[in-house]
């Protein structure tokens, strides 16, 4: 669905007459005899709140332009939309232009950009009086089939929150993982998703859709993605979807292909249980760390396990698989402090209780956005009320920060001394998002709009 959003603020402006004329809802058409204008000079810039994240572009009805130009900065939070590229914040023009300049002609209407955001400043390079400026808006409208109705306010604005982060990143034709970033289908991204929209709606044709895709891209013996994780989370989310959706048609077409899948792991894992992949990797947090390969191990038995299940679904011979299986539980999967892999264990291996300690130890300290519903269930399998406070401290702090979606990754070491999304920072404070993030997603770069965060609202609806 498509909607047109007025800015709900003005955070600032300069060099210009009645700017809040901008804030007053009008007929999105351009006349001869508009009033209400705003009014900016060689010079001048406005920046705009628009209240929530937004998937989409914005459309400027001018009203008198002699072709001056106008550069326009996109933000997911209000920093970022000051940014200048490069530098230490790490503001990007990666996979969606944010940052750019473009003419604005008179009696015009037309629409800039396609990328995430909150924010966008405009900075006018001439003198130009301006009608209106709106977000457009592109996210899922579709029925839901659960709806959180439970009493605590809190987790409320959570799962409401959540549903808005997937129905931005699922407007598409495809699943993305960040509205704001390339427009791939990462396959292992797609399983809290999964969770997400499932759990929703049900039965969802974007999921197959994706799904059908990254099969297509990778034929035997590459690895989805280049991952040979992500080929492992494709068999579970096959395995999972049919199992929420009861869509055996659906994965009955992919039962040549799983076989040929765990032929190419019990390649890759010996008779002993070593295991051989080219390239180990659960997620960031635990990329080269001394967790990672028991996570790989973690998620390679589930991997199998589903791929006994689906083929057992179809009565096709799932001896490789469960041969694959024997192999991986001849090693003991040993975690030294990774929450998210011992989410990942546990889901492998229902086994909990040495590991109960190091799941809660500092509550949402070392928590995940990708891993959330793995370490929240692993909690909630010996203490639900923990777990329910574990969600609403991890999660209730980036809305606490003013987040409208959640986050491709978040620390709640964060929190301390940071300003919100919607602010400047003060004196000694630090930017929460252009001064954070690792990995491939530090400062300005990291999303904010992640659809892997929202698949807690499994969670939500088994616990809350």
């Amino acid at each position: 669905m498509k909607e047109y959003l007025f800015p709900e603020k003005l955070k600032d402006s300069k060099m210009c007459q009645n700017a809040s004329n901008l804030l007053i809802k009008k007929r999105l058409q351009i006349g001869l005899a508009e009033k209400e204008l705003a009014e900016f000079f060689n010079g001048g810039y406005v920046v705009f709140d628009f209240g929530k994240e937004v998937n989409g572009s914005i459309r400027i009805l001018t009203f008198y332009s002699k072709n001056i130009k106008v550069r326009i900065r996109f933000g997911e939070s209000l920093t970022e939309c000051y940014a200048e590229l490069g530098g230490a914040t790490n503001a990007t023009n990666d996979h969606s232009n944010r940052d750019f300049t473009v003419n604005l002609q008179g009696y015009s209407d037309m629409t800039f950009g396609q990328t995430g955001f909150r924010f966008v400043r405009l900075d006018f390079f001439g003198d130009v009086k301006i009608k209106s400026v709106v977000a457009i808006n592109n996210i899922l409208n579709k029925k839901a089939v659960y709806i959180y109705n439970g009493k605590d306010k809190e987790i409320n604005q959570i799962y409401f929150t959540a549903k808005r982060t997937i129905d931005l990143c699922a407007a598409g034709d495809y699943l993305w993982d960040g509205i704001k970033r390339d427009r791939l289908v990462w396959v292992g991204d797609i399983y809290p998703e999964m969770l997400a929209l499932t759990t929703l709606y049900g039965r969802m044709k974007i999921i197959e859709r994706s799904l059908d895709f990254i099969k297509e891209q990778t034929p035997l013996p590459e690895w989805m993605n280049g991952f040979p994780m992500y080929s492992m989370w494709w068999i579970i989310i096959v395995a999972d979807y049919v199992k929420e959706t009861d869509a055996k048609e659906y994965a009955k077409k992919h039962v040549e292909y799983i076989k040929g899948l765990v032929d190419l792991m019990l390649e890759n894992v010996t008779e002993d249980g070593e295991t051989l992949y080219p390239l180990n990797f659960v997620d960031w947090q635990t990329h080269d760390k001394p967790d990672e390969k028991a996570g790989v191990r973690a998620l390679n038995i589930i991997a199998a396990k589903k791929a006994v299940e689906i083929l057992n679904l179809f009565n096709e011979n799932s001896d490789n698989a469960k041969e694959l299986l024997y192999r991986l539980n001849k090693k003991e999967i040993v975690v030294q402090s990774s929450k998210a892999v011992l989410g990942l264990k546990f889901f492998a291996t229902e086994l909990i209780e040495e590991d109960k300690e190091k799941l809660i130890f500092n509550g949402a300290e070392n928590m995940s956005t990708f891993m959330s519903y793995f370490i929240l269930k692993a909690v909630a399998s010996f203490d639900k009320a923990k777990a329910i406070n574990m969600l609403k401290e991890y999660y209730g702090a980036m809305l606490k920060k003013g987040a409208t979606t959640f986050w491709e990754d978040f620390d709640i070491k964060w929190v301390g001394n940071s300003c919100r999304i919607d602010e400047f920072p003060k004196d000694g404070e630090k930017d929460i998002h252009g001064d954070f993030g690792a990995y491939c997603y530090k400062g300005f770069r990291h999303s904010l709009c992640h659809g892997w965060s929202a698949g807690v609202m499994r969670f939500i609806k088994e616990f809350c």
